[in-house]
């Protein structure tokens, strides 16, 4: 009978050599795994700083824009000083001290025309732009309130001219409306205070409403020009 060579045992212990090279192989890929992890650690390090540089960039930025912006709000507000109020003359300016402030239901024969205070309706007019005279008792109540009324000789302005007061004129707490046989191009009404002017290009004008318009000389500044009456020929 034939003698047939033994096998090598699956269990026979593993030559020293291959030992070695297991443990050298292991030992590489455990250095290369701390390699890619030092990578992956610098890439995250490099990106942080340069998101806290963008960051840091756009606040320097912002904090740029707001510091312009004070800069820019301190020279205009330091270049354009308020004008005291009292201390703007107005030339041929009449005044009516002591005037009655009473509520009335008939109207009323004003000592002005157009009447710049005195007795007048509970209703006030709402503040605006007409295109028709306005009931006087009511625009009365609005000067009470503080507003400026700005009436015009519709013979003696046209469209143009009422676009130019318009302009010239605030937003609020100003009634401009047309009055027949003015007595002038354009006449300025506040409570107990009124100037005849040349035209819509008069200077006084501007004056007028710079001393006026939301007077505390009013007998109730600050009270409301709108939730009143809307008269007929309300255009703006």
């Amino acid at each position: 009978m034939r003698t047939v060579p033994s096998r090598p045992d699956s269990s026979s212990p593993v030559p020293p050599k291959a030992k070695d090279q297991a443990k050298k192989l292991t030992v590489k890929q455990e250095r290369d795994a701390r390699r890619a992890e030092k990578v992956q650690a610098m890439l995250a390090q490099q990106k942080r700083q340069q998101r806290n540089r963008r960051i840091g960039w756009i606040a320097g930025l912002g904090a740029g824009v707001v510091a312009v912006g004070l800069i820019v709000a301190f020279v205009v507000s330091s270049a354009t000083p308020k004008v005291d109020p009292a201390s703007i003359s107005i030339g041929e300016l009449k005044t009516y001290p002591g005037l009655t402030a009473n509520h009335v239901t008939t109207t009323v024969d004003y000592e002005m025309t157009p009447p710049a205070g005195g007795d007048h309706n509970a209703v006030w007019l709402n503040c605006g732009v007409y295109d028709q005279p306005v009931p006087n008792e009511n625009a009365v109540h609005a000067l009470e309130h503080g507003a400026v009324w700005v009436t015009y000789d519709p013979a003696l302005v046209d469209d143009a001219g009422v676009q130019t007061l318009r302009d010239e004129l605030p937003s609020t707490y100003i009634v401009l409306s047309p009055f027949e046989n003015l007595g002038a191009p354009v006449v300025a009404s506040a409570w107990g205070n009124q100037v005849f002017l040349e035209g819509v290009d008069d200077t006084r004008l501007t004056d007028f409403v710079q001393k006026f318009w939301r007077s505390n000389d009013a007998p109730e500044p600050g009270a409301a020009c709108t939730g009143g009456l809307n008269a007929d020929g309300k255009v703006a």
